[in-house]
């Protein structure tokens, strides 16, 4: 099933990109508006086969929990919605996995509401949310999550959009903080440190839109994971991230990922 609850009915400013709809360029996709192209276009040819690549590791990450009998999910910037999207992919191996989704774009609301459609046996919901505000996240989460049982908390492709000043680093613990033990964090963050000579160009475009974007350092991506237990490989790029699957090609990549268990 596909709960139910309340959404607000919000106004699109389609005269202002938005990463969601970015990335959903980056991907092929067609729920996006010359705002969010004119950012795409002047990013480096790269961006495409990093948001592509980071893609693959947030289905392969997320299939590697299914498997390992995690039911429960809470992905925060979800994005638009782009097949398979996370819910398919774990309800294809847990058909009762429950998945809350949350994004602070409109857009992806109303592509929401008629595609994040469940399997019959588990169920989806979407929430209107912010990360900026973590604990109203969970509270909503909270109505069909059991945050008594483990939680897989997934953020990809996010913190990067969040400046120091926003303190992208307690906003990660509070989120994890309220996840119990076993539970796991499912994490990617965008980076230069494969290809420097992209990083200017790369935070231009994206400051043109008046998107604020703070690519990290290996060093400055460990802490969101401090406390946690990195499952192998640990912190790695996006390509180097796998399990049982065949690895896949070792190209560059402008993502660092991790998947951490709670303790």
């Amino acid at each position: 099933m596909t709960a139910g609850m309340p959404q607000p009915q919000l106004p699109i400013d389609t005269s202002k990109p938005h990463p969601a709809r970015v990335y959903d360029w980056l991907l092929g996709g067609k729920d996006n508006y010359p705002a969010d192209q004119r950012v795409g276009e002047t990013l480096p040819e790269e961006a495409r086969g990093n948001a592509a690549r980071n893609r693959a590791f947030m289905h392969r990450a997320s299939a590697w929990l299914a498997r390992n009998g995690v039911d429960q999910f809470l992905d925060i910037g979800t994005g638009i919605p782009t097949k398979p999207n996370l819910h398919q992919v774990v309800q294809a191996i847990t058909p009762t996995a429950r998945v809350v989704y949350a994004d602070n774009d409109p857009i992806v609301l109303r592509h929401a509401e008629g595609l994040l459609i469940s399997s019959p046996e588990g169920a989806t919901d979407y929430l209107h949310a912010d990360v900026g505000e973590p604990r109203a996240i969970l509270e909503r989460a909270c109505e069909l999550l059991d945050f008594s049982r483990p939680v897989a908390l997934s953020l990809i492709a996010l913190m990067h959009f969040l400046p120091d000043d926003q303190d992208p680093y307690g906003i990660t613990r509070t989120l994890v903080d309220a996840l119990p033990a076993g539970s796991f964090l499912v994490l990617s963050h965008g980076t230069a440190d494969q290809h420097p000579e992209l990083k200017q160009k790369t935070e231009t475009a994206y400051k043109k839109g008046a998107i604020p974007l703070r690519m990290r350092t290996r060093s400055e991506v460990e802490p969101f994971f401090e406390g946690l237990d990195l499952v192998e490989p640990g912190l790695v790029f996006a390509t180097e991230w796998y399990q049982e699957e065949p690895a896949p090609a070792q190209e560059r990549s402008g993502f660092y990922v991790g998947v951490a268990r709670v303790r």
